[in-house]
């Protein structure tokens, strides 16, 4: 898009001052997204007049900024209610229609995902994984509509304690404390992750929610009675931690809630049984949140 259509366009944007409401973060996005495409080699970040060489990329850096602003007021809105012990009302929302029939997109991220990163703000590593093999998962967060499906489809209440075997950065763990009264724990094996993990949960003063650097198939799990997979590993480590949760469910009922390639595996379980919430069918779609019921 160039020329004439472009500046029109660009009008629009800056006479539009429903962009700046707060509701309207999935359209802030969807602009920012179209000015990176359309001024590739402007940075529009940058407050260098260097890298600014025209009208046209000035608009554009300041209809971004504006944007980037009004998105970063509701980060830290919706940050300060956390930090205050408030459940933030767009999460509500969030989790509220997580229960309608949208149709999934497997992994692929959007909106939310800019949303939850916005809020959750965490440091990046300081190092490069140290714990890598062929039935270890190359590290992938869980998509956000998918975390707020969990929450809804798992229905986590007070009295759960959800572990994530293989929570990476810790989103799952994190947004279940914000979203819910359930305690929640991360397992992971990674130490950069589960420090960058911990710092996120004291800066929110998140008091429901721990991390544990510990290999999956050593960790404690006497406590969980929600566990969740997003295919942290494969092979012979998934199989002694089913092993390790086969026994857990000999002694109380849990919950298994998975996403991606291990659910079909899982769904050979002949202890589990896959429940579509809301209906009395099986599902074990790799593309959505799966929960597995442990057999009595």
């Amino acid at each position: 898009m160039v020329g004439d259509s472009l500046e029109r366009l660009m009008s629009q944007w800056e006479s539009d001052d429903s962009l700046l409401e707060a509701n309207q973060l999935c359209r802030r996005i969807e602009v920012l997204d179209h000015l990176d495409a359309y001024f590739p080699s402007a940075d529009l970040r940058s407050t260098h007049s260097d890298q600014i060489n025209s009208k046209l990329n000035r608009r554009a850096r300041a209809i971004y900024t504006r944007l980037e602003v009004a998105n970063t007021e509701l980060y830290q809105s919706i940050r300060l209610e956390i930090q205050w012990g408030i459940r933030p009302a767009v999460f509500v929302q969030l989790l509220q229609q997580s229960n309608s029939d949208s149709p999934a997109r497997a992994n692929s991220y959007d909106y939310l995902d800019e949303l939850i990163s916005g809020v959750l703000q965490f440091d990046e590593p300081s190092a490069e994984p140290v714990h890598t093999g062929p039935e270890i998962v190359f590290y992938q967060p869980t998509p956000a509509r998918h975390i707020f499906a969990l929450i809804a489809a798992g229905a986590i209440s007070e009295s759960d304690v959800l572990v994530d075997l293989g929570s990476g950065l810790g989103h799952v763990p994190l947004l279940v404390s914000i979203c819910t009264r359930a305690r929640s724990i991360g397992v992971e094996l990674e130490p950069a992750y589960v420090a960058s993990a911990r710092r996120c949960a004291q800066r929110l003063n998140l008091s429901r929610v721990t991390f544990h650097e510990d290999d999956a198939r050593n960790a404690d799990l006497s406590g969980g009675t929600v566990f969740y997979l997003y295919t942290p590993f494969s092979g012979s480590i998934l199989r002694a931690v089913m092993n390790s949760l086969r026994d857990q469910a000999a002694v109380r009922p849990i919950k298994i809630c998975t996403f991606g390639p291990c659910t079909s595996v899982i769904g050979q379980e002949p202890w589990l049984e896959a429940m579509s919430p809301g209906t009395e069918t099986t599902s074990t779609k790799t593309d959505q949140i799966t929960v597995f019921l442990s057999r009595t």
